[in-house]
C-alpha cells in the first residue's frame, strides 16, 4: 500500500544563512518545528540570539554559527566548526541597495554579487562536500536557493540584485544536474512582494505599495507563513523527486503578467 512521503526531519541537520531575521528566520522556525537541528549563522549575533530563542521556547534544537557569506575564509570556518554531516543548506543571505542603475558604481554592485551569487555557490560547494561525507554511508542532501521575482521579471533601481538572483536561478538548475548522481537535490523559492528589513526602502514609499498590491492578483503582500510551509515541503523527503525548480511565491503576480 501506498505511504504519504514523510515530512518530518527528526534526525536531519540544517543550516540556515542568513538567520538573524525575516526569511531566514522563519525557514530556520519552519524547520526546527518540523523536527530538524537547526545551525543558524549570519553575521549579527544578537539577531542570532533572537531566532534561537524563539525556537528553543518552543522546544527546538537549534545552534549559532556566526558567517560571513561574502568571505571564503568565513564559510570554511563555519563549515568546520558544524563538522560531521549536513542533511540541509538553505542559502537565504542576501542584500540589496536601492540605486538608480546610472549610480551603481563597481564596489557597490560587487558586493551584492559577493552575497548574493558568489556567497550562495560557495556554500553550496561546502555542504555538498557534507553532505557526501556522511559516516554510516548515507549521501546526499537538499540545498534551497532563495532566488526572487527579480529572477523572471525586471525591476527599476534593482538592476544588481536582479542580475544575482537571475544568476542564481541558473546555478541552481546547473548543480541539481551536476550533483542529481550524488543524491543532491538543488531547488529554489522566488519570493514575490514580501516586506522585510532588506525590502523595506520600497515600501516606505505608500505610491510604491499602492501600485506592487495593484500587479497582486490575491491583493496582498506575503507573509512570512507563506514560505515556511514551501520551504519545508521542497526540504521534506515528499519532494524526493523534485531538482532543478523553482517556485515561486508571489500571490499569482508572475501568472498575471
Amino acid at each position: 500500500m501506498m505511504k504519504t512521503p514523510s515530512f518530518s526531519f527528526d534526525g536531519k541537520r540544517a543550516l540556515v544563512t542568513g538567520a538573524s531575521r525575516g526569511i531566514g528566520q522563519a525557514i530556520a522556525i519552519a524547520l526546527a518545528q518540523a523536527g530538524a537541528t537547526v545551525v543558524i549563522a549570519a553575521r549579527s549575533l544578537p539577531g542570532l540570539e533572537e531566532t534561537r530563542a524563539l525556537i528553543t521556547a518552543e522546544g527546538g534544537q537549534v545552534l549559532i554559527q556566526t558567517l560571513d557569506v561574502a568571505d571564503t575564509d568565513s564559510i570554511a570556518r563555519c563549515f568546520a566548526a558544524i563538522g560531521g554531516p549536513l542533511d540541509i543548506l538553505v542559502n537565504n543571505a542576501g542584500m540589496e541597495e536601492v540605486r538608480p542603475s546610472l549610480d551603481v558604481d563597481p564596489p557597490l554592485w560587487d558586493r551584492i554579487m559577493d552575497v548574493n551569487l558568489r556567497g550562495a555557490f560557495f556554500c553550496a560547494q561546502a555542504a555538498a562536500t557534507a553532505m557526501t561525507a556522511h559516516p554510516d554511508g548515507r549521501r546526499g542532501g537538499v540545498i534551497l536557493n532563495l532566488c526572487s521575482l527579480t529572477s523572471e521579471v525586471g525591476v527599476p533601481t534593482a538592476a544588481a540584485y536582479g542580475a544575482s538572483k537571475t544568476g542564481l536561478v541558473g546555478m541552481t538548475r546547473a548543480l541539481a544536474v551536476e550533483w542529481a548522481p550524488l543524491g543532491i537535490r538543488v531547488n529554489g523559492i522566488g519570493p514575490g512582494y514580501f516586506q522585510t528589513a532588506l525590502t523595506e526602502p520600497f515600501y516606505a514609499d505608500p505610491a510604491w505599495r499602492d501600485a506592487m498590491l495593484a500587479k497582486i492578483p490575491m491583493g496582498r503582500f506575503g507573509r512570512m507563513e507563506d514560505l515556511m510551509g514551501a520551504a519545508v515541503f521542497l526540504c521534506s523527503d515528499a519532494a524526493a523527486y523534485i531538482t532543478g525548480q523553482v517556485l515561486y511565491i508571489d500571490g499569482g503576480t508572475l501568472a498575471a503578467l
